[in-house]
Order: structure tokens, then sequence, then C-alpha cells
């Protein structure tokens, strides 16, 4: 970072700090992030934003106009996932909630960046749109936000920016080209069948039964309908039914996700997935078609070339060229990708969260092996260390945010 920027970073480093931890302390879930939306907006208006609250739900939006230049759009998300933390942090939230995939981190670093710009106009031009996104978790919040005429009220973006907390070393950064996320489609399944005693099964039809052939089933789809040079994977989340041992229930209820980095690919196992579904009711005589809802849906989140090259060599301007690695394509899914399309440029990167004494606590004597032994993203002991990570994760997002607003060469296309 610029010496102009680097102490104006490091008087705002306590606060930031202080609503960091406030915010892993007291997570969310998805829809219902009022208190952590509020706390992102104040902290907005206090960096001079005009702030919108209640977009799309909990979402909110500052913005900050600077005369004639691109409009540029920082996302971060508000939510948190339904799981007990077990990091025995002084700060850990303490109930079925925890920011385990970084949220509170990303929120962090963009009210850090928000604040920065803010306080630097006099060297970009053009208009800064940050916006708090809920419900990214069960990917419906982006398109809620979108629906709710975000474009439309404050600005169509040239460009959007995200990043994304990995366990990488802190001060790290790592882009992709081509896929950077996964598309994938969420089911909630319920399978009939007919309750009845436990010692007499031969007059029910069991959906445990009917539902479990489902999970096995549902195996092949990967392994003998998906290409091997496809990444695809097919999840069973969630699978409840009953309540009695003695007792045969009259339903099963399955939660399932679809993953590809393929478009093709991943309508061809969703679709999969209800032939599955309704083929394993039929063999067991249930009594009534099964229920298949596609709750969420999210295509593949391609970030633009050209953005990502102009963004990848800040980075390495930033940080070092050592320290900008490559992202292989992944079968982490994300609902970022909504924001783009229609010469709209997206921007996308990973950043490490792993503080140095971490990283060398961790097994194996290769980077690989030690990536492996972290707690990674959705693990209940995910852990970032705020003290290197978030400062470089400001230091990312204000040094891409810069890059967008400076425009790209006229006539470059965008797109994947």
């Amino acid at each position: 970072m610029t010496s102009a920027s680097a102490a104006p970073l490091r008087e705002l480093l306590r606060p930031l700090t202080t609503l960091y931890l406030d915010l892993h302390r007291h997570p969310e879930l998805s829809g219902a992030e009022e208190r952590t939306a509020g706390r992102f907006a104040d902290w907005l208006t206090g960096a001079g934003y005009e702030v919108t609250r209640g977009i799309g739900g909990h979402g909110a939006v500052g913005a900050l106009r600077n005369g004639d230049g691109p409009t540029v759009l920082l996302r971060a998300e508000l939510d948190a996932l339904p799981m007990r933390e077990t990091t025995g942090l002084p700060y850990a939230s303490e109930g079925e909630a925890a920011h385990a995939c970084g949220h509170d981190l990303h929120l962090a670093a963009a009210a850090g960046a928000a604040s920065l710009l803010a306080g630097s106009r006099t060297d970009w031009r053009g208009t800064l749109l940050v916006a708090g996104q809920p419900a990214e978790e069960t990917l419906t919040g982006a398109r809620a936000l979108l629906d709710d005429g975000l474009y439309e009220r404050f600005g169509r973006p040239d460009t959007v920016l995200a990043q994304h907390a990995a366990p990488l070393p802190a001060g790290m950064v790592a882009h992709g080209y081509g896929p950077m996320t996964a598309g994938s489609v969420t089911f909630r399944v319920v399978v009939h069948g007919r309750g009845g005693h436990a010692g007499a099964p031969h007059l029910a039809v069991d959906p445990v039964v009917t539902a479990a052939h489902v999970v096995t089933r549902l195996q092949t789809v990967v392994a003998r309908e998906a290409a091997p040079s496809e990444p695809v994977a097919v999840t069973v989340g969630s699978f409840r039914a009953g309540d009695r041992a003695n007792v045969i229930p009259g339903r099963a209820e399955l939660g399932i996700t679809v993953r590809a980095v393929g478009e093709r690919a991943l309508a061809a196992a969703a679709d999969a997935v209800e032939r599955i579904v309704r083929a394993e009711c039929a063999a067991a005589a249930c009594p009534r078609e099964p229920e298949i809802d596609r709750v969420s849906a999210s295509p593949v989140t391609h970030p633009d070339p050209a953005a990502t090259a102009a963004v990848r060599a800040a980075h390495a301007a930033e940080f070092g060229a050592e320290r900008v690695a490559m992202w292989p394509p992944t079968l982490a899914t994300e609902d970022f990708a909504h924001y783009g399309g229609d010469g709209i440029r997206l921007a996308y990167w990973m950043f490490g969260t792993i503080g140095p004494a971490a990283w060398a606590a961790a097994p194996g004597a290769t980077a690989a092996e030690k990536l492996a032994a972290l707690p990674a993203n959705h693990a209940p002991d995910f852990a970032p260390d705020p003290r290197t990570a978030l400062p470089a994760g400001v230091r990312a997002l204000v040094s891409a945010a810069r890059t967008a607003l400076a425009g790209f060469p006229a006539g470059t296309p965008a797109g994947p």
C-alpha cells in the first residue's frame, strides 16, 4: 500500500478490529441479518456514504458519488452458517450460528476499504457503491438485491468486485481464469410413504428405505453419468424422517445440492437427481408422487479476464508477485455471478486468513499438506487471524477498487 494510504489504515485498524470481533461474536443466519446489516450501514454512514437499508431483505447499500467516471460496486455478505463454533476463541459465537465462512471478515474489510476510499476522493473519480448482501449462504441474496432494484436505484455498475476468505497465509491473494466457483442447484425433496407399526412393515410403505435408496443411487450420478474430466458433486446434506424407533413414519425429507463448473454438466446432474427420486419412489410403490422443489440455484462464476488481469497486476504491485497465486476451479459455490452480464465486469479473488504462527504449526512439509490440515471454510473451527488477515483484506479491496475506478482501455471487451 502506498505510504499515503498506510497511515490511514493503521488509524482504522483498532475500530475496524472492534467491528470484526463484534460481527464474529453476534452472527445471524440468512434472512435474519438485521443487527449485522445495521452495524455495517452505521459504519458506511459514518464514512460519509449515502446509505439505504432494507434492500432485498436486510441488505444495505452505501453510495459515494465523486464526479464523472466508472461506477464500481464492492460486495460483501452479511449472513452466517447454522452451526456451533468450536474455536474456543474469547470472541467466539456462543449460539447455533457461526461465521465459519469468513463473511464477518469480508464485511470488516469492505468497511475499511470504504473508509479509505472515502478519505482519498482526490485520487479517483466516479461512483463507488458498497453493498452488504443478505442470504448468500442460501444463494438467494444477490437475486433479492437485484430484484429490489439495486441497479435501477443506485446505478448500473461497470465493475463488481468481491473477495472471499480462504485458508491461505494471510497477505496472500489468489486469482483464477475461467470458472472461479461452481454453479449449483439446491433441492428439497419429500418422499411420501404410508406410516405404520415397526412390527408390521408389510402393511406400510417405508419412506426411510426409499429415501435411503435415493441417497445411494445419487452417488452414481457422478460415478457413472458425469464425464471424468468434468468436476461434478452431488451431496445429500440433510435427511430427516421419523421420531420413534417403533414407528414407520409417513414421510422422509432430503436436502440435496448439485454442483458443477460447467452449465451443461450442472443441468444434466440436476435432471438426474429428479429422475432418480421419481424412479425410486415408483419402485417402492409410494402412495404419492414425491415433492421435488428447486429451492435455489446459482450460475458458474466466471470473472472477467480483463478485470482479473488488471486486479491481479494491482495485487502484485501491492503485495509482491510472490504473494499472488493462481486459484484452480472449485466446487464451492456462490451467488456472485448474478451481478454480472450485459457488459458488467466481475472480478473475484481469494484472500488468506491464516496467521504466521498457525501456518508454521500446521503439519506438513508442503503448502498443499498444510492446507489439507488447516480448518477450511464451513468447518466449526475455522478461525481467521484478524491481526494479519483483516489489513490484508482491506488492502486487496482498496487496490482493486482503485484499479476499477481508473477504468479499462477503450474497446476492451467484457465477458468470460
